[in-house]
């Protein structure tokens, strides 16, 4: 595979005849110590190691950065990072690239104006309108101090981990299985935002396609009855709520389908080099997907059975096959939350769940409805997320750490252990027929842990463009005599996640009834963790807005330039400035 890399550009002094000759060693110095960090701390969405590579010479000028930017047209750089301990001549050693992402490391040392020419070189950067991220130390080092200080290495990684975000999605597809679901403006794909935003291609594929190579046996037939063996032995039924239920031959064929619609799915949007032994050479390439969604509702689900169990396996951090990347497919074909799933599994390794943001329950209301008072984290009200769809089994909350606590893990941190308590702490309910008359079968299970999570969802926005919401916050643990009551309120055989966001106090985060009201669609996302710095930082990168947020002002990273626009409020600084810079990819 060929990596997105980060190109490590050693800039330094021009002047030969006793100033350049004695920063060789410190510039090339620094160079290879970002390499290390970089490659040391940051995955790829596969688990390996980012790759980095340095300029095979320092860069003191015109020609040397030319030298420089003709090696790293073949190495797939997306991004580059130029360090210096010292003056260098601005202009004539940018990377004027338009397409990568920039920083530079200018090191905070005495001896030499590292701090000078990196003040330059941002000015530099915001004139010829070349965004950049400027990092410089707190602290000031000796010249022949070699180590990392905390905060840079901070802002390099961040720099870094988001940077290879944006390479790894760059000439990748979306997949769309079907058209827009029922109304849902998130389910229309806008081919120009995904080309010119993500620099992903739009593709369409026609539902039919699903029946053909399902009738036509186009799908690797061992690895099929693998499949339906797994999931007859790992995958329970659960309660059927239907007044007339389907017959017990009717249930085992649907099973039989969505397990081979889960294989037909995969193998669109992915390639599978065993549908070669069959003759089927077409199909065996794939679409060259990074991410898809599938439009269910509501002429598919009307008569075939639904894509839950399809969406819910592809989204987890492994099948039948054991632990694997999770393979983002959107319910509804809600391209755009398919896209906020996309950004929070590319940044932590880990899966993403796809949920309604579906209703706000204050503290009175849960007093009204049970009798009982919400108490901790829930003491506030809370939200309910939830959808019949596409809720990776990772959001059970069911794989332990070290020490016994609930988490959701890096895809390759997932042990058989972990797959079996995910299986066991879900099942999988007839589906409700008055909503799906083709049958199917929902993944059902409650959160049941209390996990750091971000809440992320992309809308469009007519007359600008793309803008990206967050909310940082955390799963909760009702008891079950508020939980039992509160969720047979909505649909008792879908999974279920209480969710509170991190107040501020203001805005929109005044109260979590104003984070609801505010949320921009009937979709979100959540990934593992408090992520919100590193989303505000690839937004950036995107050049997309960021419209709500409850990240602290000190956490906040984003080209240098944007400072011109003033920092006191992110939102207006980012419409400012997004308007200014444009789309990455024009």
């Amino acid at each position: 595979m060929n990596y997105p890399k980060i190109g490590i550009r050693p800039v330094i002094d021009g002047r030969w005849g006793g100033i350049r000759e004695g920063l060789e060693g410190q510039t090339m110095g620094m160079a290879n110590a970002a390499k290390a960090l970089i490659e040391e701390n940051i995955t790829y969405a596969d688990g390996t190691p980012v790759q980095c590579v340095v300029s095979p010479c320092t860069i003191g000028g015109g020609a040397e950065a030319a030298r420089c930017a003709e090696y790293f047209s073949g190495q797939n750089v997306c991004a580059t990072l130029s360090v210096t301990p010292c003056w260098c001549y601005g202009s004539e050693t940018m990377d004027l690239d338009p397409l990568t992402i920039k920083a530079v490391w200018g090191f905070n040392g005495t001896e030499r104006p590292g701090a000078v020419y990196l003040a330059a070189a941002m000015a530099a950067h915001a004139q010829r309108g070349l965004p950049a991220f400027s990092i410089y130390g707190r602290d000031v080092q000796d010249m022949d101090d070699r180590s990392i200080p905390g905060d840079v290495a901070e802002k390099i990684l961040r720099f870094a981990r988001c940077a290879v975000t944006v390479g790894q999605m760059r000439n990748k597809a979306y997949v769309g299985l079907g058209a827009v679901a029922m109304g849902i403006a998130g389910s229309y794909c806008d081919a120009e935002f995904f080309q010119k935003y993500l620099g992903i291609r739009a593709e369409w594929v026609d539902m039919t396609e699903i029946l053909r190579r399902i009738h036509l046996g186009i799908y690797d037939h061992k690895e099929y009855e693998k499949a339906l063996a797994w999931t007859k032995a790992n995958c329970k039924e659960g309660v059927d709520n239907n007044a007339h239920p389907s017959t017990r031959e009717q249930k085992e064929k649907e099973w039989e389908f969505v397990v081979k619609m889960t294989l037909v799915c995969r193998d669109i949007m992915l390639g599978n080099e065993k549908l070669n032994e069959i003759g089927r050479h077409e199909e065996a390439l794939g679409r060259n997907a990074i991410l898809g969604g599938f439009q269910g509702q509501r002429m598919w689900t009307d008569w075939l059975p639904n894509g839950d169990f399809t969406e819910a396996i592809l989204n987890s951090s492994f099948d039948w096959n054991g632990k694997r990347q999770p393979i983002t497919l959107a319910t509804e074909n809600d391209g755009l939350n398919g896209t906020a799933m996309l950004f929070g599994k590319l940044l932590t390794g880990t899966a993403c769940v796809f949920a309604d943001v579906r209703t706000y329950w204050s503290p009175e209301a849960v007093k009204r409805v049970t009798d009982k008072n919400p108490t901790g984290m829930a003491a506030n009200g809370f939200m309910h997320l939830i959808n019949s769809g596409a809720a990776a089994l990772d959001g059970t909350g069911a794989c332990k750490n070290e020490q016994g606590k609930g988490v959701m893990k890096k895809w390759w941190d997932i042990t058989d252990e972990d797959i079996r308590a995910m299986t066991e702490a879900t099942d999988w309910c007839p589906a409700n027929l008055g909503y799906f008359r083709g049958g199917g079968f929902s993944s059902h299970f409650k959160t049941q842990a209390e996990m750091p999570i971000t809440l992320i969802r992309v809308n469009i926005i007519d007359g600008l463009g793309p803008v990206l919401q967050l909310a940082e916050g955390y799963t909760v643990v009702l008891p079950d005599e508020i939980h039992n009551k509160l969720d047979i309120r909505t649909d008792p055989t879908w999974p279920t996640t209480w969710f509170v966001p991190r107040l501020t106090g203001k805005g929109a985060f005044r109260d979590v009834y104003s984070v609801m009201a505010n949320w921009g669609a009937n979709h979100g996302a959540f990934a593992y963790g408090h992520i919100g710095k590193d989303l505000i930082t690839l937004a950036s990168m995107l050049r997309i807005p960021v419209s709500l947020h409850n990240v602290p002002d000190e956490d906040i990273y984003r080209p240098h330039s944007w400072s011109a626009f003033g920092t006191k409020d992110l939102e207006d600084a980012d419409y400012r400035a997004c308007a200014t810079y444009g789309p990455l990819y024009k």
